[in-house]
Formats: C-alpha cells, sequence, structure tokens
C-alpha cells in the first residue's frame, strides 16, 4: 500500500496539507524561513521526537531575532515537562499557556491549530505536534489534513484570531467576551461576502461555522464531509437530510479507528437515520482518522472544528473556507482517495449490529456528550459573565 501524498493525488492548487507528514515538512520550512515574526498556537505539543524538532526550530528562529510568540493549550499539552520552554524563554521566546486545568474551569479549551509566518503565511488543520501525527496515514500516522494560506484576506484574520487569544490566555478580564469576530483586511470597500476565517468560541450560541455550513448546504448537491469526530445537532441532520431530498448527494467519511470510543458510539447511534435517507457513510480504516473537511459544492472548509457539540459551544476552534475551482477539485481528489481506503456502512450491516446494548451505550454516550458536557460547560460559563 502506497502512502499519501501531494504527488499522489496531482493537487494543483497548491493550498492543500494532505496529511500530517506533508504539513510538518511545509511548517518546519517556513519556520527556517522566518524573517521577522512567529505565532504559534497549539492543543497538543508533546515532548516526543517530533515536538522536540519542532522546539528546535522555534528556538533556532527566535535566537536570530525573529519574535517567537507560543499558545498551548493548559489540558491539551499538560504532559509537558516543567523546563520544556526554559531555552526558547532564554533566547528570547515567548510562551503562555492557555487555561492551565482547574476544576472551575476545565471544560474551555483552546482546540485550534494555527501557524503564522511574518504575516504572509499561514498553517491551520487538525494536526497537533506530535509523533502519531507524522505519517501517511496510511502505513503510519494518524490520518489528519491542514491547509497553507497565503493571501492576506486570510491571513491578517487568522494573525488577529491569535493575538486576541495570546492577550487573553489566562481567562482574567471576561475572557469569554473578549475574543471578537475575524478583522477584515483594510482596503477599499468591497461587496458584503460571505466570511472567510470561522472563529468558534464557548458561548454556546452563534456558532460561526455551523451558520457557514448550514448556509452552504441550504441549496447544496454535492456534499462529501470528512471528521474524525461526528456528532451533529438536530438542525444540522436536516440539512444533511434536505440535500438528499432535493436530488443532491451526501458522503460521510467517518472513523473506523478511533482515540475516543465514546465518541464513536455515539456518531454510530445516528447512522441509522441518516441511511434511511440516502446519505452515504465510509469508515475510514488504516489509521485513527483526525481530518475536519467539508465539501459544499464550490466551498471547502478545513481547520481545528469536529461536528459535535464541544466544537460548536464549548472549546476555541477555527475554520477556513477556500473557494476556486482548483482548490475544491483537489479537496474532492483527496476525499476519492481516502474513501478507496474505506468500508462502506449499508443499512442492513448498522441494523444487524444494533442489539440491545449497543443502542443503550449508544444513547448514553449521546446524552453524556449533548447533555451532560455542555451542562457542566454552562455551569462554569456564568463565573464569567
Amino acid at each position: 500500500m502506497t502512502g499519501v501524498n501531494s504527488a499522489a493525488y496531482e493537487l494543483t492548487s497548491g493550498h492543500w496539507l494532505p496529511t500530517g507528514e506533508a504539513a510538518y515538512r511545509r511548517i518546519l520550512g517556513a519556520i527556517g524561513e522566518a524573517k521577522k515574526t512567529l505565532r504559534f498556537e497549539m492543543y497538543i505539543f508533546r515532548a516526543d521526537d517530533t515536538g522536540r524538532r519542532f522546539l528546535a526550530a522555534l528556538q533556532s528562529a527566535a535566537h536570530r531575532g525573529v519574535q517567537v510568540q507560543v499558545l498551548i493549550d493548559g489540558f491539551g499539552s499538560h504532559q509537558l515537562p516543567a523546563d520544556f520552554w526554559a531555552t526558547l524563554r532564554a533566547n528570547g521566546g515567548e510562551v503562555r499557556v492557555f487555561n492551565p486545568f482547574t476544576w472551575s474551569s476545565f471544560s474551555f479549551r483552546d482546540h485550534r491549530k494555527l501557524v503564522i509566518v511574518d504575516d504572509a503565511i499561514a498553517f491551520v488543520g487538525g494536526f497537533n505536534i506530535g509523533d502519531e501525527y507524522h505519517g501517511d496515514g496510511i502505513a503510519r500516522g494518524w490520518r489528519d489534513l491542514g491547509a497553507e494560506v497565503r493571501d492576506s484576506a486570510r491571513v491578517i484574520p487568522l494573525a488577529a484570531a491569535f493575538d486576541a487569544m495570546y492577550r487573553a490566555y489566562d481567562l482574567r478580564h471576561r475572557l469569554l467576551h473578549r475574543i471578537h469576530h475575524p478583522l477584515r483586511p483594510a482596503g477599499p470597500a468591497t461587496p458584503p461576502t460571505r466570511p472567510t476565517v470561522l472563529l468558534t468560541s464557548p458561548r454556546l450560541i452563534g456558532n460561526q461555522f455551523r451558520r457557514e455550513l448550514l448556509h452552504a448546504l441550504g441549496q447544496a448537491q454535492n456534499v462529501q464531509l470528512m471528521f474524525g469526530y461526528f456528532l451533529p445537532d438536530f438542525r444540522l441532520r436536516r440539512a444533511l437530510h434536505r440535500v438528499v431530498r432535493q436530488g443532491g448527494r451526501v458522503e460521510l467519511m467517518l472513523a473506523g479507528r478511533t482515540d475516543v470510543p465514546l465518541a464513536q458510539v455515539a456518531a454510530r447511534a445516528l447512522y441509522g437515520s441518516l441511511l434511511k435517507r440516502g446519505i452515504k457513510i465510509w469508515e475510514y480504516q488504516p489509521q485513527i482518522l483526525h481530518a475536519k473537511l467539508a465539501i459544499v459544492d464550490d466551498a471547502a472548509f478545513v481547520g481545528s472544528s469536529n461536528l459535535d457539540t464541544r466544537s460548536f459551544g464549548i472549546n476555541y476552534e477555527l475554520m477556513v473556507r477556500s473557494e476556486g475551482a482548483a482548490t475544491v477539485s483537489d479537496a474532492r481528489k483527496i476525499f476519492a482517495s481516502d474513501r478507496t481506503r474505506c468500508v462502506e456502512i449499508t443499512l442492513p450491516e448498522w441494523r444487524r449490529s444494533q442489539t440491545w446494548l449497543t443502542r443503550l451505550r449508544g444513547l448514553g454516550a449521546r446524552i453524556l456528550i449533548t447533555r451532560i458536557d455542555p451542562w457542566l460547560a454552562r455551569r462554569q460559563l456564568r463565573s464569567f459573565s
């Protein structure tokens, strides 16, 4: 079985980072060429071979005079040794830990993955920094992907989003009300367009990605969703049903192997209602699926957000909308290639798997994820209002 790389897809847009291995190569190369500024935001940063490789690159950038700012999540990266960043700080780099774990605010996590170099190039996606993400998604490493962004209409708002999180990292000064919508680049007035940088914060309402995805699904005909964690709410499921009812096609690529069994049990409990309405479901087999990609007609969304309750209303997340024939065509090539490594889930097969114990587990998992987790978050949210 051959590895996955951009050449295998014959990608033409230069936008996609089709694997964690490809993403790491491009990000490390950009860090090595950084001249002025480097913003680095990550949910998980491990002290393994991959993590130390990135640490060395960040240290080298700081040593040559680049302004290095690192923001990691206090829960996702809690296993780092206390002195892990000492050399980087000694070379002038700055490191902040978002919301160190406490029982009073543990729900709210910075799940974003974002690297911005010299305000000119940004990298977004699902990959964290760790050995498990470093691979082709087939023979080794989780199946993940991301995007390389070079246009100022997206890079400038992404930089502004990072700066806002970096200032408010300690959850003081009512953080939950200080993360604003992304800024539009300065310049001549242009006709209103759909936003290209979509942010999520723990307000539990008004999620930008969810809103834009629902809008795109309104008249959609060709929908392909690749998500490692999938538990959409009723409105999103209804929107997917409507696409098929109106003569369109919906394909879901979900996790056959997972690092969060509870999420998989909850997702599989929904399969029946989706399959009955003609939605195709595929489960990726070779490795753990961790990608976050939505392709809806002539637009593609990529970033850190899953299609579940936590991403839609509790975590800080970001997604980038990309358009253009070449970019969307390349995204569909990636999806089509990965589909050859999936098993299709059929309605008869799903029904055979639904024993009383399976149904009970599915119900319990959905209650925990869609009811109890948001309830705890709302209780903690009150202390910041």
